[in-house]
């Protein structure tokens, strides 16, 4: 509304500039008519010009009022236009402020639940782990309990076992018969007395029966009666470590079966033989 006033302002200034040149051309022909009828026309052009000056410098003047009033309006306008804007400016950091100091609290809380979220499962697993660790030990608890009440008869078991000739090493124990069978009749005898041919899984365990025998060869309870080559012990295990006698086995004359004390060597002393050939044997069974 402020410029269409301006434009208005500058449009009637314009027409009144050109009311007043057609005024002044109109009074100048007046003027010249006059001169050429009246002897005393210098003295009237005098002073119709001192009236034209007064008249155009009155005209200037007003229209000078007038570009200032425009110009005031239009400052006015643009110091209204400008603490607007710096007003919306303020408000705008002002928002600007408080939707990063939201988002960073968002940030926080965010990082917050993070913490807590990891801190629960770092709980949970702590809690399954201690849950895990007390079956455990009640599991351990109770064997040893069951070990405990059942360890008068085991050692009534064992005192009768000694007495009837059989020996004790390492949760072991071992008879060596006095008698020759042949490896089938041996392993029967062994299983009538709740017990198998002897399974020798370690080198300790070598070198203890090696302290048995007594210089006899003695059957074990090892044989490849199932498939050739394959040697198994009587638990169904394969064999995994063999304490064979160099060259040994050999499978001469269909020797399917394993005995122990092949020469002098204390530790490696097996080799294989016929199954119906009469040795004596070492039975073993847990306790």
């Amino acid at each position: 509304m402020s410029l269409s006033v301006y434009d208005d302002v500058i449009g009637s200034e314009e027409m009144n500039r050109g009311d007043k040149v057609e005024m002044v051309e109109d009074i100048y022909e007046s003027a010249d008519a006059v001169r050429g009828h009246d002897p005393n026309t210098e003295m009237e052009d005098t002073n119709t010009m001192r009236i034209l000056k007064t008249q155009q410098a009155e005209s200037r003047s007003a229209g000078s009022r007038r570009y200032r009033l425009a110009a005031v309006g239009l400052g006015l306008l643009c110091v209204l236009l400008l603490t607007a804007i710096t007003v919306l400016w303020i408000q705008f950091n002002h928002l600007t402020a408080e939707r990063d100091q939201l988002q960073t609290s968002y940030t926080n809380l965010t990082a917050e639940r993070d913490q807590l979220q990891t801190s629960n499962t770092n709980l949970t697993a702590e809690r399954d782990q201690l849950q895990t660790s007390n079956t455990n030990l009640t599991a351990e608890r109770d064997q040893l309990q069951a070990e405990r009440d059942d360890l008068p008869r085991r050692c009534s078991e064992l005192d009768k076992a000694v007495r009837d000739g059989w020996i004790y090493f390492s949760s072991s124990l071992y008879y060596v018969s006095t008698e020759r069978k042949n490896w089938t009749e041996s392993r029967n005898d062994c299983r009538k007395r709740g017990s198998d041919l002897v399974i020798i899984n370690s080198r300790e365990e070598q070198v203890f029966i090696n302290t048995l025998r007594k210089g006899q060869w003695v059957w074990i309870g090892l044989s490849d009666g199932e498939t050739e080559g394959v040697w198994k012990w009587v638990d169904g295990s394969e064999l995994i470590t063999g304490f064979w006698r160099l060259g040994q086995p050999n499978n001469h004359g269909n020797e399917d079966c394993v005995f122990y004390g092949f020469l002098s060597d204390p530790v490696k002393n097996w080799a294989d033989y016929p199954c119906n050939q009469q040795l004596i044997w070492i039975c073993e069974k847990r306790i």
